[in-house]
């Protein structure tokens, strides 16, 4: 089951937030929450509010666990911009825009939380299958050179 919260009206670019959320789609809740904590950056914090709402609606609303959810997506767009004006030099003004966005984040609990030991033993898995192949391969192409080699020698003394 899907389970998203939305931050509307955020006062930060979106440029700065999506540098952080990039950081922690397809994480479990728990990691992704660490990463922000330890974040030194502003849209960390607004993520982070956003991430708690979110775990918050599935545990009221879903009656889902916080420990099974991993963060499926998690979307920045761009908010209506604030336009200001600046005095300039001889008069003059230029302006000055405050962009504004808005943070969706999703979290699934359908997506298999990966670990290090589910990779490593994946890899390994991957490993044995490539030998595999390679062996038979490598088998099957020793008996097409043999029968081949068999059929020469008979060409050769139906020739003479």
């Amino acid at each position: 089951m899907e389970v998203r919260s939305i931050y509307k009206y955020a006062r930060i670019s979106p440029f700065k937030v999506r540098e952080v959320t990039r950081e922690i789609q397809g994480l479990p809740v728990s990691a992704a929450l660490d990463l922000l904590a330890f974040t030194p950056k502003k849209a960390a914090f607004l993520i982070g509010k956003t991430l708690k709402s979110a775990v918050a609606n599935a545990e009221n609303n879903a009656n889902l666990k916080a420990d099974g959810l991993v963060v499926k997506e998690a979307v920045v767009g761009e908010g209506p911009t604030i336009k200001r004006m600046m005095a300039r030099a001889r008069g003059s003004g230029s302006r000055i825009l405050k962009r504004t966005s808005h943070i969706r984040i999703v979290l699934s609990d359908e997506i298999e939380i990966e670990t290090r030991e589910t990779r490593k033993a994946k890899r390994e898995q991957e490993k044995k299958e490539a030998k595999k192949e390679t062996k038979a391969g490598e088998a099957a192409e020793r008996s097409t050179t043999t029968t081949g080699k068999k059929e020469k020698k008979a060409g050769k003394k139906a020739k003479k």
